[in-house]
C-alpha cells in the first residue's frame, strides 16, 4: 500500500495513517485511495461512507505537545486540503456528496471528527 523507501518520519506518519484507516474501516467506511497528491496539496485517506465520499486529514501529536493534533490544522492547511479535494473531484464523472473529516491522534487518544473542515477552508 505504501512506498517501500520511507524516512523514519514518513514511516511514523504512515503508521498513524494506518491506525486511522483501521479505525475508520472498523466503523464501516470503505477505502478508495491513500495519499492522493496533486499540486494543490495532499489527501491522506479517501473513503466512502454510504453515499458520501470522505476526504480524511490525519494529524498526530506526541503526548505533552503544546498544540493538539486538531489545533495543528491551521487555515492554510485547511485550504490545501480543500483544494486537493476539489482537484480529486474534478477527475470524477459525477460529484457525489462529500465531506472532509479529521482523525486527530494525541498520544494514544484517537478522535474522529466528521465534517471537520468546511469547504470554505
Amino acid at each position: 500500500m505504501w512506498p517501500e523507501h520511507l524516512s523514519p518520519t514518513q514511516a511514523q506518519g504512515r503508521a498513524f495513517e494506518d491506525a486511522a484507516l483501521a479505525y475508520l474501516l472498523e466503523r464501516g467506511l470503505v477505502l478508495v485511495e491513500t495519499n492522493f497528491r496533486c499540486k494543490a496539496g495532499e489527501i491522506d485517506l479517501i473513503l466512502r461512507d454510504g453515499e458520501f465520499l470522505v476526504f480524511v486529514e490525519v494529524r498526530q501529536r506526541a503526548p505533552g505537545s503544546p498544540v493538539s493534533a486538531l489545533e495543528s490544522i491551521g487555515p492554510a492547511k485547511a485550504r490545501r486540503v480543500v483544494r486537493a479535494a476539489q482537484v480529486y473531484l474534478q477527475s470524477l464523472p459525477r460529484v457525489p456528496p462529500c465531506r472532509i473529516d479529521v482523525v486527530a491522534i494525541d498520544g494514544d487518544t484517537l478522535l474522529w471528527l466528521p465534517n471537520a473542515i468546511a469547504e470554505s477552508g
